[in-house]
């Protein structure tokens, strides 16, 4: 059977059990007597190395066995869930998340190094090290393991649950399953060759259903002279052994019975497992016959909810999704284009059919977007473990609440907004939090509390971070702010508090005391804002001194289709982005002021800059205009504005954002990116947030 068509089923359905496995030790971590998050990781577990040991990841079956045997005795109530405990668990899910990164990345789990979290599981389970899984195995042990159990005992050799079905019904079906042991004469040259011989010979009178090697090891010769097969076959011991004799440069061939009993309720568990590894995700749902629903069980049911909708819903790869958008943005050209047209020659029946195909595509391109949605659950999930982590690292207590993960954003906004998040949560965590015997010694508990908050408003996702910390200490920001060269100590004292604060985003900043391995390097902020505004969002920091520290990012809800104003700059055209857009206006010449070399308006209130963009641009002008009055779009980035000058207003509509491509991105000005307009004409789309700065 070819398994990698169910490769990219299983990569998925492996990450959401990891991610339960993962939830479920930190809820158990804070019930370590909750037999009910137990018996949700070992379920977890038991897929899961049913998954790994289907589709010939043996390292990956191997060390969820191992876990199992540790689980089993948790939930049987001959292990206690201690710190140790739970540290080589938690480095198992470390182990796996390396295991499955290997695999989608090269196809193999061969190149992490199980055997020490092996070791120590194995250790916990019998106190002795490296003894074998059978001395850890308890009553309630599944029906997999306990054949894995039996096979050991019988020939040194684990099964997993689909072959240990095979070799089940095969014996029902009166057939014979030997271990074979072939060893090659020292004279022979072409091992793999000979190899290759002997499959051929048993394949003829049986089925082969393992080796060791692997037929790919032996195929590559990596192996001595010896290597083994299990061969299901209706013929006796004298045959079978005669058959390997008769080829050529076979020294001996060794054979045992394998002997395996296991009732028929266990052969139908697991060949119903292997049915739903292999041939669709489907959950095996156990009841635990527990009346409490906590916090894990209703994880439990949540998953299994989910994975009983499957037959409604579908996976669909990423890359027919941006194939898919990339279609529907050209049917917006053609539609801006249609319109266009139909304004033009006024003719009504076009003009009425323009407009029903304009109502049918918005309502298309509200369902294109909200496919292309995900829930930051996906980011938000990965955060508890390393807070948990985290807090440990640095001796402190730490309450973390997620609120919102339901809230959707586009995957483009998703792929990249995980890292700035890391970045903001590390510094609330350290720079934030004060040690436990500050925070009694202020009052406070000595447990501190960490939001990560998301939700809509508007056309952007709000994603705030905030802790009950220590809060910004204005005066230290200055002073190493003036120590740097970044102000002056004149202009300090009159910025304002959000000014101050976001002199933090400068790069190479840090106001941290001593370098450690969590901050102090000045690497951390600056990125936070690069990455944000490159995603055309912002970030704003509030904060109280010594009551805590907020930080809002605010970002778009899509990147690919935004709305935009339409500009003329002499013969050319601009779009900017409406998220950055306050108003437009018509000012006076005798208005325009000059300050500092500046031109400047009054804009209720405030001192407003100026940009001509012709200047900014290097627009041609075939020429000169000598108007009284100039059109102005006023733009902010944060709480600084500014007021661009053009020549008219064309109007607002949907643009569809294009690259620039590799070779001007980033190199080009203020400029974000192109969109093609209904007349074909290509206008480019402003960077405001540079323009600004």
């Amino acid at each position: 059977m070819d398994m990698n068509q169910y490769l990219e089923m299983f990569i998925e359905e492996s990450k959401e059990h990891l991610q339960a496995i993962n939830e479920n030790l930190l809820e158990l971590e804070k019930e370590p007597k909750s037999l009910d998050i137990v018996n949700v990781v070992f379920r977890s577990a038991h897929t899961l190395k049913g998954m790994a040991a289907t589709m010939g990841f043996e390292n990956m079956a191997h060390l969820t066995h191992e876990m199992e045997n540790a689980l089993d005795l948790m939930r049987n109530g001959k292990l206690a869930v201690t710190s140790n405990v739970m540290d080589v668990l938690f480095g198992c899910v470390d182990i796996l998340e390396g295991q499955l990164s290997e695999i989608i990345e090269s196809g193999t789990d061969s190149t992490n190094d199980i055997k020490p979290t092996v070791d120590q599981l194995k250790a916990l389970v019998s106190g002795k090290p490296m003894a074998p899984p059978a001395a850890a195995a308890a009553p309630g042990t599944s029906s997999a393991a306990a054949e894995a159990t039996d096979s050991e005992e019988n020939i040194g050799i684990e099964f997993n649950e689909y072959e240990s079905t095979i070799l089940q019904q095969s014996r029902e079906r009166g057939y014979n399953a030997y271990k074979i042991v072939v060893r090659l004469s020292e004279a022979c040259l072409l091992r793999a060759a000979r190899a290759y011989m002997v499959f051929d010979a048993y394949e003829r009178i049986g089925e082969i259903i393992k080796s060791e090697p692997r037929v790919e090891d032996l195929e590559e010769e990596k192996f001595d002279r010896e290597f083994m097969l299990i061969l299901l076959t209706e013929s006796d011991v004298e045959a079978v052994r005669n058959t390997g004799l008769n080829i050529s440069e076979v020294a001996d061939v060794s054979i045992t019975q394998v002997n395996i009993s296991t009732n028929e309720k266990a052969v139908e568990q697991a060949a119903q497992q292997v049915a739903a590894a292999v041939a669709a995700p489907i959950a095996m749902v156990e009841n635990d016959h527990h009346e409490a629903t906590s916090p894990a069980t209703r994880t439990a049911q949540s998953q299994d909810n989910k994975k009983m909708q499957l037959g409604k819903s579908v996976r669909v790869d990423i890359d027919r999704l941006d194939v898919l958008i990339n279609l529907f943005s050209e049917l917006v050209i053609d539609r801006t284009r249609l319109e266009s047209i139909a304004s033009e020659l006024g003719n009504q029946d076009l003009i009425e059919t323009v407009e029903h195909m304009s109502r049918i595509s918005t309502d298309l391109q509200s369902i294109v977007m909200t496919i292309r949605m995900v829930p930051v659950e996906t980011v938000f999930n990965r955060f508890p473990r390393m807070v948990r982590d985290l807090a440990r690292d640095l001796n402190k207590k730490v309450e973390f609440i997620i609120r919102g993960q339901e809230t959707e954003l586009d995957r483009t906004v998703i792929d990249e907004i995980g890292d700035p998040l890391v970045h903001l949560l590390r510094n609330s965590i350290d720079h934030g939090l004060e040690l436990p015997e500050v925070r009694k010694q202020k009052g406070k508990d000595a447990t501190g509390r960490v939001e990560l908050v998301a939700f809509h408003s508007g056309n952007h996702v709000f994603i705030e971070i905030s802790d009950d910390g220590n809060g910004i200490d204005r005066e230290k920001i200055l002073k190493k702010a003036i120590e740097k060269g970044v102000i002056d100590a004149a202009t300090g004292d009159s910025l304002p508090d959000a000014q101050v604060y976001d002199l933090l985003f400068h790069s190479g900043f840090s106001t941290a005391d001593k370098i450690s391995d969590v901050s102090g390097r000045g690497v951390g902020l600056d990125v936070v804002k690069t990455k944000i505004e490159t995603l055309g969002g912002r970030v704003l920091v509030q904060s109280t001194l010594g009551k805590g520290t907020k930080f809002s990012i605010q970002l778009p809800l899509t990147l690919s289709i935004i709305d935009a104003m339409l500009v003329q700059i002499a013969d050319e055209k601009y779009a900017i982005p409406l998220t950055s857009i306050i108003e437009t206006a018509i000012i006076r010449k005798s208005d325009i002021k000059r300050v500092h070399k500046q031109a400047v308006m009054d804009f209720r209130g405030r001192v407003v800059p100026i940009l001509y963009l012709e200047d900014v641009f290097n627009i041609p002008r075939s020429e000169a205009l000598d108007l009284e009055e100039e059109n102005v779009v006023i733009v902010r980035k944060g709480d600084k504005m500014a007021a661009l000058v053009v020549d008219s207003f064309i109007g607002q509509q949907q643009v569809v954002l294009k690259s620039l491509g590799k070779y001007l991105t980033g190199s080009v000005f203020a400029i974000s990116g192109s969109t093609i307009l209904g007349d074909g004409q290509v206008a480019l789309i402003m960077d405001c947030n540079a323009l600004i700065h």
